[in-house]
């Protein structure tokens, strides 16, 4: 306990530094005391975080916007002494959930169609198909391999062999609002229940593509403090 108490108080005194083949060496550890960084706002809209940046609320630093996602941007300034950085605002979109590769009920994908993609040509066709299948009739499916067929109203009181389409191009909400959202090719499904499902067949472009949209928008908003300098946007 003697020698654990002198240990400390020896502890306790100023560091003796020490230059050994020309490094130098401390017989304390020493700790950084570190520049302080700012806390993010947390944002759900390009909205928001564009009128952040032009209000120069904390000052007309030189920021550096970074498009990290279809769903996350970030705005941080340079690095400071320490080799960190404030990060002023983290936005992140808030897109309706649908899961892709994964079946779902007529009904419940019928709803799906309409709320969380953007209406187009063939949404249109899926949800007539969808909407309009006969309950009964769905172990006729007929499958080569790659299109479908059900039986479905074809009219008021009268049913008919109704193709499948398949691939679709759609356009589901993935990405900030205030942008285009990306259009992709999926595989459209249909088996017995009925359910229904979409599997992704574009390798994961659409995130390219959605990140480009939200770069653009950002350059288009902020052309005059990007033109300045003052800020710097990435992808």
């Amino acid at each position: 306990m003697i020698k654990e108490a002198f240990q400390y108080l020896v502890s306790l005194g100023a560091a003796d530094i020490h230059t050994v083949n020309g490094q130098e060496y401390s017989d304390k550890q020493l700790h950084l005391i570190k520049e302080g960084t700012a806390r993010s706002i947390n944002l759900h809209s390009l909205t928001g975080l564009v009128e952040y940046l032009k209000s120069d609320f904390d000052g007309e630093e030189k920021l550096m916007v970074h498009v990290v996602s279809p769903t996350e941007v970030v705005v941080f300034d340079q690095l400071n002494s320490n080799k960190s950085r404030s990060e002023f605002i983290e936005a992140k979109a808030m897109i309706p959930s649908f899961s892709f590769d994964r079946w779902h009920d007529s009904e419940d994908f019928n709803i799906k169609l309409q709320s969380c993609f953007v209406k187009n040509e063939d949404r249109d066709i899926m949800l007539k198909v969808v909407g309009n299948i006969k309950e009964e009739a769905v172990n006729t499916v007929g499958d080569d391999g790659v299109s479908q067929s059900v039986v479905a109203k074809t009219g008021v009181a009268s049913v008919g062999n109704v193709k499948v389409p398949n691939p679709v191009v759609l356009k589901p909400y993935r990405t900030f609002v205030e942008v285009d959202q990306p259009q992709s090719e999926f595989i459209f499904r249909m088996k017995s229940g009925p359910s229904c499902a979409l599997f992704e067949a574009d390798g994961g472009a659409w995130k390219l593509e959605a990140m480009k949209n939200i770069k653009n928008y950002l350059k288009q908003e902020l052309s005059k403090e990007v033109d300045e300098g003052n800020i710097v946007i990435i992808a």
